[in-house]
């Protein structure tokens, strides 16, 4: 077996999550059906109104790649079991709605176009096919009859079913990247005496290894309930490098604009881009990815707000780029209120918080051969400890061990002020 190619994942370390299905006609969160415990005859009518005519995955591509992204990961299915592509094996999909057409080709096609690695989301969850037993997340899981049926269900047939769509999804749109299954929770609490769902429920570990079979040196997550080849925590920063046993690994943090990963109409909780670029960095500097979640309104559109954000982290992109592509952990222990990333023979200081004057980098005095600002490669003046290499010391206390940066007053008109130190070889 072809062993996972993660040399691109290690080197690209930002991506475009979309999050897509028709949730966005409710607007009120992907899980909008289990949320509000909606039954199919109610939810299913959205079908017949979607109709995304503003779809333009050229554009989304666009608005990727200017922010900086270099992969992205489209849900091809999510837990309410609508397909976005032109299933042999369901009716439920988008060439049944005025849609018409298989939305993941022209999702492929446009973002392979632009440069970057594509990847598919898919759900080990179905709340429409009728296989599927009741649970804890189900929409019906407070329905005594539908849960009294649960017992004739055939979880097995299911299985078949999860195969033989991700079988479809590996063989019809040629070389894909990323295979993001989600998700398992056998091991939480049973809701009622109705138990969780994992790996052999979905036959986890046959259905990765078909995966492997079918697609090369492919990525998987580890959310089939089996080992994958990174870890995803979503919505939450770790604090430090993932350790499995001990051991780093490769780590994806999943974060959302306004913590909703569906579009949500009325969700106002928008992080800032400068939070978000806070984010990123702080991954970078502890080794992982990020994959930063858009969630397209009903008409195939990223919305003005998300745009605007996409925009905002891209100008900082621009001009920053090579202290996240390509970077990782440093050894070094950053100064309070700032991250290191490294990159070769380079060190990158990013500036969470303006200090004045001076801020003092432990360990790497008569290491640093150069230092200026990354984004306009202006000249920043050193003094190893509080020395300034004429015989001032001018700062007293400060270790000869430590290199100080003479920074202006004035914060530079950057999202995140970076510095760049090229190292003594």
């Amino acid at each position: 077996m072809t062993a996972p190619d993660l040399s691109w994942f290690l080197r690209d370390r930002f991506g475009l999550f979309v999050h897509w299905g028709v949730y966005a006609l409710p607007a009120r969160h992907e899980w909008v059906k289990s949320r509000e415990r909606i039954a199919d005859a109610a939810y299913d009518r959205y079908l017949h109104y979607f109709e995304p005519d503003l779809y333009d995955p050229e554009r989304w591509a666009a608005d990727a790649r200017d922010a900086g992204m270099r992969y992205a990961v489209v849900t091809t299915k999510h837990h309410d079991g609508f397909c976005l592509w032109d299933s042999d094996l369901t009716e439920y999909k988008a060439t049944r709605t005025p849609a018409g057409r298989d939305l993941i080709r022209d999702f492929v096609n446009a973002f392979r176009a632009a440069g970057l690695h594509v990847g598919f989301y898919h759900s080990l969850i179905d709340w429409h096919h009728p296989d599927f037993p009741s649970d804890q997340f189900h929409p019906r899981r407070d329905d005594p009859a539908y849960r009294a049926a649960n017992p004739a269900r055939d979880m097995g047939r299911y299985a078949d079913y999860l195969h033989g769509q991700v079988r479809e999804l590996l063989t019809d749109y040629g070389r894909i990247d990323v295979m993001w299954l989600d998700f398992s929770y056998a091991d939480r609490t049973p809701y009622e005496g109705l138990p969780g769902k994992g790996r052999d429920d979905w036959r986890g570990e046959e259905l990765v290894r078909m995966v492997r079979d079918l697609q090369p040196g492919i990525l998987v997550n580890n959310r089939a309930d089996v080992p994958g080849d990174f870890l995803t925590p979503e919505q939450y920063q770790p604090r430090t490098w993932m350790e499995v046993d001990g051991k780093r690994v490769v780590w994806e943090a999943c974060q959302t604009l306004n913590g909703s990963w569906g579009y949500d109409r009325d969700n106002l909780d928008w992080k800032s881009p400068d939070l978000l670029l806070r984010l990123l960095i702080d991954t970078v500097a502890k080794g992982g990815n990020l994959l930063l979640n858009v969630g397209p309104t009903a008409r195939g559109e990223f919305d003005s707000r998300a745009r605007q954000t996409l925009a905002a982290i891209g100008a900082w992109m621009r001009q920053h780029e090579r202290a996240i592509r390509g970077a990782t952990a440093s050894e070094y222990v950053a100064p309070p209120d700032c991250r290191y990333t490294a990159r070769g023979d380079r060190l990158y200081l990013h500036l969470f918080a303006w200090p004045f004057r001076h801020v003092h980098l432990g360990g790497l005095g008569g290491r640093v051969a150069y230092a200026q600002f990354l984004h306009d490669g202006s000249e920043i003046l050193m003094r190893e400890g509080g020395h300034d290499g004429e015989g001032n010391t001018g700062l007293r206390g400060i270790p000869a061990t430590d290199l100080t940066l003479m920074l202006p007053v004035q914060r530079p008109d950057a999202a995140v002020p970076v510095v760049e130190l090229f190292l003594k070889r």
